[in-house]
């Protein structure tokens, strides 16, 4: 029992699972941010064009309420936060390309003329055989 409760422990304190832990905290805040705003400013101001709260639309067929308002409202809600998610791995992915482009010096290969690493003996493109400078 004790080798599992150590286990355990250096598990939990891993520097993932902290991470991991945070970024849920975050997203729900922030999901949350996203519900209000689409709630209470974007849902009224398209309620403006159609004449009531948009949330409100409702159909009614054979004595069921369907409300078509509130499924919109979340269409919206999760557009929101798929370009929100975008946009920040969007900008993730270019501060790693941009710091792997300092990491790793890079040479053109004199017969096809694509990058290859300043250390590598072959290119990983045509596979000919490079002479170290």
């Amino acid at each position: 029992m004790k080798t599992f409760m150590q286990e355990f422990k250096a598990f939990i304190l891993r520097g993932n699972v902290i991470s991991l832990a945070v970024g849920l905290i975050v997203g729900a805040a922030f999901q949350d941010i996203i519900a209000s705003l689409t709630e209470n400013i974007l849902s009224p101001i398209i309620g403006l064009f159609i004449g009531q709260n948009f949330d409100a639309l409702e159909w009614y067929v054979m004595g069921v309420t369907l409300r078509y308002g509130v499924f919109f409202t979340s269409v919206l809600n999760f557009i929101i936060m798929a370009f929100v998610v975008f946009l920040i791995i969007r900008a993730m992915n270019r501060l790693m390309a941009a710091k792997k482009k300092e990491e790793a010096p890079e040479h053109i290969c004199l017969f096809c003329k694509s990058p290859v690493h300043a250390e590598a003996t072959r290119c990983p493109a045509c596979t000919s055989i490079l002479e170290l400078l």
